[in-house]
């Protein structure tokens, strides 16, 4: 059943026919361009620096066990300096920590998504920000306000980053401040987040290979999923909601799935061969957790062509619960609706951790 769902999807290959390794990264830019130039749009280069401006906070936090304090990142654009805030829990450790980066949905703290002490007692840091203090998520006021307003978009020729890039663009500026930290592991920084912003981590992490992995919950459409024979949400709901996420030209997409170049399995496979964490849940049918496991079935292709397990499961969708935690792609599918949940956080901690040190 699984195979003739696949074959009816008319998925295309996610990698040339014969190819070998050392072409991978040739290929990999290939796609970067195309997943740029026809869904995300296209990212400006990283500044010349972060400044990062540190406010005292707390010294003692989570009963003891961290230091948690508030910095404001800064840095140049177009039009301008620009700043947002990220906070930052430092676990006190003798050895370097293995790092966080989560994109919220919420300021902090976020206690709906975000199980910190948890995060902690599995010895991470945490480094996150309010996706709202780089681009607001309004569809009359994202083009007014944030980091949209620092370049220039009168000459937009359908290839300008939407929201999803800007959003990815900030977490990778977290990402340059967490590296000037003695006490982060610069080999174990993930990044991570819950439903639009799965895809933001997801496409963040497909172009900043300094990222040791990502975790990507319920990306669904645009994200993790494939759109082909897609259930829930698709690109006929572009124009009516969320084209905003994503740059102009993806709106000609809008049912012709099947006549799409590429398809979400080329975009997870450009994370390969570093660790790749994915949760669904069960009665998430607008994510549509098959197609998101139909796209990790085919990215795992990437993996053995650079000579490492992808999806270690048996080729047929499981049943919640389920864990697939052995490979380079870690899947998990529990019970349940559209959350970020503590189940989610502990595998992704878990295969994160334990993949990294394999």
């Amino acid at each position: 059943m699984f195979q003739q769902d696949l074959d009816a999807r008319k998925l295309p290959p996610v990698l040339p026919e014969g190819m070998k390794a050392e072409q991978w990264p040739a290929y990999r830019r290939q796609l970067i361009e195309l997943f740029s130039r026809e869904e995300y749009g296209f990212t400006p280069p990283p500044p010349q620096e972060v400044r990062a401006e540190t406010l005292p906070f707390d010294a003692k936090s989570w009963a003891g066990k961290a230091k948690e304090y508030l910095v404001k990142l800064s840095f140049d654009t177009p039009g301008g300096a620009f700043s947002f805030p990220v906070n930052v829990i430092l676990p006190y450790s003798e050895t370097p920590l293995p790092l966080a980066i989560y994109i919220s949905f919420r300021s902090y703290p976020d206690s709906y998504y975000l199980p910190v002490e948890e995060i902690v007692d599995h010895g991470y840091a945490l480094a996150t920000f309010c996706y709202n203090d780089v681009s607001l998520d309004e569809q009359d006021g994202w083009l007014t306000d944030g980091l949209a307003t620092m370049y220039d978009r009168s000459g937009d020729d359908g290839t300008m980053w939407g929201q999803c890039g800007m959003w990815a663009y900030a977490a990778s500026r977290v990402l340059d401040y967490a590296l000037t930290l003695k006490q982060i592991d610069s080999n174990r920084v993930f990044v991570a987040g819950h439903s639009r912003l799965g895809k933001t981590a997801l496409w963040c992490a497909a172009q900043d290979e300094r990222f040791a992995g990502v975790g990507v919950n319920d990306s669904g459409f645009g994200g993790m999923a494939v759109s082909r024979g897609k259930l829930g949400e698709r690109t006929c709901h572009l124009p009516v909601r969320i084209e905003r996420w994503f740059c102009k030209n993806f709106l000609h997409w809008v049912d012709r799935e099947d006549d799409m170049p590429f398809d979400q399995h080329m975009l997870a496979a450009l994370v390969a061969p570093r660790l790749l964490g994915v949760c669904n849940a069960e009665q998430d049918i607008w994510a549509d957790p098959q197609s998101e496991f139909t796209s990790l079935y085919e990215a795992s292709k990437a993996y053995a062509l650079l000579g490492v397990p992808g999806l270690v499961a048996p080729a047929k969708y499981p049943e919640a619960p389920a864990r697939f935690p052995e490979g380079r792609i870690g899947y998990s599918l529990r019970k349940g609706t559209h959350f970020m949940s503590r189940d989610d956080w502990g595998f992704y901690l878990e295969f994160w951790w334990a993949q990294n040190e394999a």
